[in-house]
């Protein structure tokens, strides 16, 4: 019995020792898991946090060319940074920035978010963006599309494209009615004799154009063209000159009248690139503004069927050349490197640009957009056309002052839609205006 206990002991110290040689034998078994933790951690803090599974909230509008793009360009970045993968979030534009907006408010905004030009100064002033002069790499941006994304000359939205301001028609439809087609360099005379010639032509439930007596953007091209200016000063004042204010309205007036632009509800009812409710695609109406980058999507929908042409002029340019829209990144994101890093692929890499190619116009990075013309599909040459048109004097794009964004989006169209269902004047909508715009002066 003693033997068989001595063997046991043996034995059980032959196991211990085999044990501690495995462990590398200078120490205890404690010390070594202590020692190889430590390796460990050493290793990977000495890897950076590249390392470090991430996922980045990305948030965009769009067409669907745009989001299928854009959703193959972050499945490339996953493929050559698998630590990085993306929880993608996009939409149209209607209610993208009230969406957007409430998620900030809650300190909840993805990581990543497109911005409009228009937006930027707004949000800089509440601190609402994170600096990215420092993290992205900007120097081979067209330096003209830089400014509105900055403040005090801080960069805190990065230039995704460039595109330019004009119109988009239905050339099928034109050629069928046997009308004047326009030309780049046509003038808003022109446009509204167009608009009489086609009157007697047009099909039942067929119109000439959208209300447009209180959008924005296009009496802004129509200011803009009769020499007056940008609709609010750089310096924060209402300049809505009276006379082209009513000389406009009074135009649409006319057109209502004259059953050349939809019923309100009709009109109301479009919605932009939405193959089941946009009025163009369903043959509704002849012509609507464009922006020389969203051609493409037209022609997916109809293809063949439609061209741009430039803004119609007056005394000068209507339309005019801006950035397209910026991605800008959250301050309150936890991982700001990866997602600078992100951005800097988005924009400076060739591999991202092809991928990309011109769904958010012509890119920012100079180099990337030369690289593209060559081999631009025949739909995308058509928005380059457009570009090329309105370079020579186009107007210099400008968001307007901070602080007047809700004048733009809010009280803006609340005239639009009271001029459309006829429940004001010309003349009561333009004391509208300039009462609404005491408040931000």
């Amino acid at each position: 019995m003693n033997k068989w206990k001595r063997l046991q002991i043996v034995a059980l110290w032959m196991v211990f020792s085999l044990l501690v040689a495995a462990c590398g034998g200078n120490g205890s078994t404690n010390s070594s898991t202590e020692s190889t933790t430590s390796t460990k951690n050493n290793t990977q803090a000495e890897s950076g946090s590249a390392e470090e599974n991430v996922k980045l909230r990305i948030m965009w509008w769009g067409s669907q060319p745009r989001h299928e793009a854009t959703l193959k360009a972050l499945e490339t970045y996953t493929q050559k940074n698998p630590h990085v993968t993306f929880e993608p979030e996009y939409s149209g534009m209607d209610g993208y920035l009230d969406k957007l907006s409430t998620q900030a408010a809650a300190h909840n905004e993805p990581d990543i978010f497109q911005m409009d030009p228009g937006w930027v100064s707004d949000w800089t002033s509440r601190n609402q963006l994170e600096e990215l002069d420092t993290k992205v790499k900007l120097d081979e941006l067209t330096p003209s599309l830089l400014p509105i994304g900055q403040r005090d000359g801080k960069q805190y939205g990065v230039p995704l494209g460039s595109v330019a301001f004009g119109m988009i028609y239905d050339k099928a439809a034109l050629e069928k009615l046997g009308a004047t087609m326009p030309t780049d360099g046509w003038t808003w005379d022109d446009f509204f004799a167009l608009a009489e010639e086609v009157k007697p032509k047009l099909a039942e439930g067929q119109y000439f154009t959208l209300d447009y007596a209180g959008n924005y953007f296009m009496f802004s091209a129509y200011h803009y063209a009769k020499g007056k200016g940008t609709l609010i000063t750089e310096d924060g004042k209402f300049n809505i000159d009276e006379a082209t204010f009513l000389e406009w309205t009074k135009k649409f007036e006319q057109l209502r009248k004259d059953g050349l632009i939809p019923p309100a509800d009709l009109n109301a009812s479009d919605k932009e690139m939405d193959p089941t409710a946009d009025l163009l695609v369903n043959g509704k109406i002849l012509f609507r503004y464009s922006f020389s980058n969203n051609y493409t999507t037209w022609d997916s929908m109809k293809e063949g069927a439609y061209d741009l042409v430039t803004m119609p002029r007056a005394e000068e340019a209507g339309g005019w050349l801006k950035p397209s829209m910026y991605f800008s990144l959250s301050p309150n994101s936890k991982h700001k490197e990866e997602a600078a890093k992100f951005i800097d692929w988005f924009i400076n890499d060739p591999e991202a640009g092809a991928i990309l190619g011109t769904a958010r116009g012509v890119p920012a990075n100079a180099k990337i957009a030369e690289s593209l013309i060559p081999n631009l599909p025949e739909g995308e040459k058509v928005g380059m056309k457009l570009i090329d048109a309105t370079t020579p004097d186009g107007q210099i794009f400008t968001t307007g002052p901070e602080g007047w964004v809700n004048f733009i989006d809010k009280d803006f169209p609340l005239v639009r839609d009271e001029l459309s269902f006829g429940r004001t004047t010309p003349e009561k909508a333009y004391e509208s205006l300039k009462k609404a715009a005491q408040e931000y002066e």
